[in-house]
């Protein structure tokens, strides 16, 4: 039956109505807006869906939207959606998902148990700083080897995204990032193609890298990121990527990444709105492409420096932006979530990075996200840089242990001990002190000289220790990476091929392999 559209606002959603009673294990209840605001974001969202809709490029997209149900709004191309129609996509979502490794020791399965975050390495950066010389040069495929050799030996980090390489045709560039860095990880990669022809390529290679097409649906070792084009339209590629990730079996990393004041309003609320709505929008048209397959929330919020034009990540705007949008979809729609948790606007891993990211990783983790993106990445996600990935390595593990609710309980408190000390007394020597004595986390790289000690070692920083381990870790990568030479040759069979066969972006061509 066609459902007819709303000709008035709808009233909020019930408080649970989109999960927004449902917990996210211990950080439960840490959250930035009440149960009204929370709704309030959800019905304006489902309001700008239902009212105004979004363009969509994909013939055979809009097509299953048309079937669904959807509505002709103004504008050839623009449908709006239902109420309805995008509440049954919610509610068909899986509120789970599980990104595969090379073995099941890599395996991340999110929500986590234990209410805590993974996280995962920079993506698109064009530029690269060497940790050896610490200098900066274009991103290569000598830089992804060095990338994929850091990421498996970073604890916090539970999955790597392939960057931009230069020195390769330009058409293919995320190819032969992708292939590269597969190849070099036992760990789940993300995957972001560039353009449409480039689709197949990127998932037949996953599919190799996995032992075949059935093997990479029972275990996804990649996950696919697909964009809005804000505001509220949606790019061929991009549902394109949808229907090929469905045919995979690969899951979707439903992005957004609005700019406020650009491509959306220059407030804190319109820019996660925009998000909000943008990705509600992406989780209704995968439910109509590739039904069941799972869809994770990924709001990177920007926002224009009005004196510059500049799109900065790390303000206090778009920080406060992402946590919202993180809150709403979340803790409002019941979506896994995935945003920016490291990064800054400086180029250089310097203490404005450090203070920039530890305000932007807290933010995030406290609203509830299940993935913490950037990990190494500067100057607004476009540069790499090894050190900075270590120090965030160090800042994940203590974010994940700060938002740990504490134990509040006899044990915790020692109170037998505690109503028992004596004036003058302590707790040196105290069973409970002993047994407890290695459960505080270890400093990493960050360092706990005194005065003394630190001039001893001529000044040595937390950054001096990150550069030593990059360069330790980059050190000690295999040669040969984690492939068999039948799937290196197939693989790099199937880049060969696409640059010889793959057609221009704009020249609406498919190739056929």
């Amino acid at each position: 039956m066609t459902r007819r559209p709303r000709t008035r606002t709808p009233a909020p959603p019930p408080v649970d109505a989109f999960g927004l009673g449902q917990t996210h294990g211990p950080r439960a209840g840490r959250r930035v807006l009440s149960d009204d605001q929370r709704a309030t974001l959800c019905s304006r969202a489902l309001t700008l869906l239902a009212e105004h809709g979004v363009v969509i490029r994909h013939p055979a997209v809009r097509a299953a939207l048309d079937r669904a149900g959807a509505i002709a709004g103004a504008g050839s191309d623009r449908l709006r959606l239902p109420v309805g129609m995008v509440r049954d996509a919610l509610d068909a979502t899986p509120k789970a998902v599980r990104l595969a490794g090379k073995s099941r020791a890599r395996d991340i399965t999110l929500p986590r148990a234990d209410g805590g975050f993974v996280m995962r390495t920079g993506t698109g950066a064009h530029g690269y700083v060497d940790p050896a010389t610490a200098r900066y040069r274009n991103m290569d495929l000598a830089a992804v080897d060095q990338i994929a050799a850091l990421g498996e030996r970073l604890d916090q980090v539970g999955f790597l995204a392939h960057p931009f390489v230069h020195g390769v045709p330009e058409k293919t560039a995320d190819i032969h990032g992708f292939a590269r860095l597969i190849a070099r990880t036992t760990k789940h990669v993300w995957m972001q193609p560039y353009q449409r022809p480039n689709i197949g390529y990127l998932m037949r290679i996953a599919a190799v890298a996995a032992g075949g097409e059935a093997a990479l649906r029972a275990d996804p070792l990649t996950s696919a990121i697909t964009c809005s084009f804000s505001p509220l339209e949606f790019k061929l590629m991009d549902s394109e990527v949808m229907i090929q990730a469905g045919r995979f079996g690969v899951p979707l990393h439903a992005c957004a990444l609005p700019s406020g004041g650009g491509t959306a309003p220059l407030s804190v609320a319109g820019t996660a709105l925009m998000a909000v709505a943008e990705i509600v929008a992406m989780v209704t048209l995968a439910h109509h492409v590739a039904p069941g397959l799972p869809v994770i929330a990924t709001p990177l919020i920007f926002t224009l420096d009005m004196a510059t034009g500049a799109a900065l990540m790390a303000s206090p705007e778009a920080v406060q932006g992402a946590a919202l949008a993180v809150e709403v979809l979340g803790h409002g729609f019941g979506l896994v979530t995935h945003s920016y948790g490291m990064g800054s606007d400086t180029p250089d891993a310097d203490v404005q990075s450090m203070i920039e990211r530890a305000l932007l990783g807290q933010s995030v983790a406290l609203a509830g996200a299940d993935i913490l993106g950037g990990v190494g990445q500067l100057q607004a996600a476009t540069v790499f840089s090894p050190v900075q990935a270590v120090l965030d390595d160090q800042i994940g593990a203590m974010l994940r242990r700060m938002i740990q609710p504490p134990a509040i309980d006899t044990d915790a408190l020692n109170w037998a001990a505690m109503t028992r000390v004596a004036a003058g007394g302590h707790f040196l020597d105290d069973p409970h002190t002993l047994a407890h004595c290695r459960d505080a986390l270890a400093p990493g790289v960050f360092l706990r000289h005194n005065r003394d000690g630190y001039e001893a070692s001529a000044r040595r920083t937390a950054f001096d220790a990150a550069r030593e381990a990059a360069l330790a870790a980059i050190a000690s990568t295999p040669e040969a990476g984690y492939l068999s030479a039948d799937q290196m040759r197939e693989i790099a069979a199937l880049v060969d091929h696409a640059d010889a066969h793959v057609a221009d972006a704009f020249g609406g061509v498919e190739a056929t392999i």
